[in-house]
Order: C-alpha cells, then sequence, then structure tokens
C-alpha cells in the first residue's frame, strides 16, 4: 500500500503546533499526531484541511504575536 493508491483511506491529523496532515490508516499514527475525526479518501481529506486550517502558522507562532500585541514594548 503507498500513499497514492487510488483506495487509499485517510485520516486527518494535527500535531501540537496544530498543523495539519493526512495519514493512511492502516499505519501507526505518528508521535506528537493525532487524528481530528475526519476520514475518507485522499481527496476528501485535503478539502477538509483547506476548509479547517485556514491559517498556516504554527500555533506557537501565533501565541507570540498575541502576546507581543499585549504588551508591545516588550
Amino acid at each position: 500500500m503507498s500513499f497514492d493508491t487510488e483506495n487509499e483511506i485517510f485520516t486527518v491529523v494535527k500535531n501540537h503546533q496544530d498543523q495539519h496532515s493526512i495519514w493512511p490508516i492502516w499505519k501507526d499514527i505518528p508521535l506528537g499526531w493525532q487524528q481530528v475525526g475526519k476520514q475518507g479518501d485522499k481527496t476528501q481529506c485535503l478539502t477538509y484541511i483547506n476548509e479547517h486550517w485556514t491559517d498556516m502558522a504554527p500555533r506557537s507562532l501565533k501565541q507570540e504575536i498575541a502576546a507581543k500585541a499585549k504588551n508591545p514594548m516588550n
């Protein structure tokens, strides 16, 4: 089995930085990643990611920007 098989079923996963990816359901999910609840073929999963992961900035960067906005002198 490979990532490019037409009949492959994937699950959408994300990491601690809220970055998303797809992963074949037959493979163990890598450490640091968790399922978000969407499964389907490659197109369905990528469509889900495009609709739900609209800000590509990692969580840590978003937190840093928010902190600086609250206290711009630091």
